[in-house]
């Protein structure tokens, strides 16, 4: 078991540098720079900019020198306002973190509730019914449906302040962020529920006389869960991707935003920082998913 981990873990930490790697070589590609802008900047001025950034070198040395202060933990600062990246990234991932985690519960409780319930209830009108609503929601980006929620329940009806000086509503984003993976949850559950319903130990299960809830709910459940697991980890990162419009649609002001700012404001160190940061994420919570599978099935060999 521990070679498999070591394994992946060195397969992370190459989908890192690969992430990394195409994020900086493609963003310096693009025509234009951090210090262009409509208003001429004074090419003096310029070149001093770029020399304190190491603009002036080329792009593969440049990437050399990035890499070697992101070794030291050294993310460096802003190119457009200054700011050191590695507390921006403290402090606006501290809200990301709180809508994600959020959305993330909601989404796997409420889709293996209904993903219970329409297994359950199968070709009953319950299940037709959450059927015909979770295909609707995952035929829906969570950026149109911000957008819609925004409008409806917002500006029209005034029923949420989406945001206000103090204080952010979580209510409209969670929901936006919530509802593809909360749909797609449904579905899985439901049909991996079916599968394990038909395996011959819950025929003999019930063939014993345990009651029907011990069985669905204590013996195949259990063993349902595990193709949700395997989502967990992408449904993480569509939460934090989607995030990105998400958090510019409600003003948010969470890292989405901030990697989105960067990118309309060309800031390399803090692109670079963002992506990074979040190429982590994905790869961390795509291994701990990895373990929770052995928790969950202590049958799993790894090996």
């Amino acid at each position: 078991m521990w070679r498999y981990f070591v394994k992946r873990i060195a397969l992370a930490v190459l989908t890192v540098f690969v992430v990394m790697a195409i994020t900086f070589f493609a963003m310096n590609v693009i025509p234009g720079g951090p210090f262009d802008s409509e208003k001429a900047t004074d090419p003096a001025v310029k070149a001093r900019l770029e020399e304190r950034f190491d603009l002036d070198k080329p792009v593969g040395e440049q990437f050399l020198l990035y890499l070697g202060r992101l070794v030291k933990g050294d993310l460096g600062i802003s190119m457009r306002s200054g700011r050191e990246i590695s507390r921006v990234i403290k402090e606006s991932f501290a809200i990301s973190a709180k809508l994600g985690g959020i959305s993330a519960l909601v989404a796997i409780t409420m889709g293996l509730l209904l993903g219970m319930i329409a297994a359950h209830f199968r070709n009953k009108w319950p299940d037709r019914v959450i059927i015909f609503f979770t295909t609707l929601l995952q035929s829906v980006p969570s950026f149109v449906l911000a957008t819609l929620l925004l409008l409806i329940f917002t500006t029209q009806l005034k029923w949420v302040v989406a945001w206000d000086a103090n204080r952010v509503n979580y209510l409209l984003p969670v929901i936006s962020l919530a509802m593809y993976p909360m749909a797609y949850i449904t579905r899985l559950t439901k049909s991996s529920m079916l599968d394990v319903m038909g395996e011959d130990y819950i025929r003999t299960a019930k063939s014993k006389g345990v009651p029907k809830l011990s069985v669905t709910y204590k013996h195949g459940l259990r063993n349902a869960l595990l193709p949700v697991i395997t989502y967990t980890g992408p449904m993480i990162a569509y939460i934090l991707v989607g995030s990105m419009v998400v958090e510019t649609v409600f003003t948010i002001g969470g890292l989405g935003q901030e990697f989105v700012n960067s990118v309309s404001n060309r800031d390399y160190s803090m692109i670079m920082g963002t992506t990074s940061f979040l190429a982590i994420i994905m790869v961390t919570m795509n291994l701990v998913s990895d373990l929770i599978y052995k928790i969950v099935d202590p049958r799993i060999d790894f090996s």
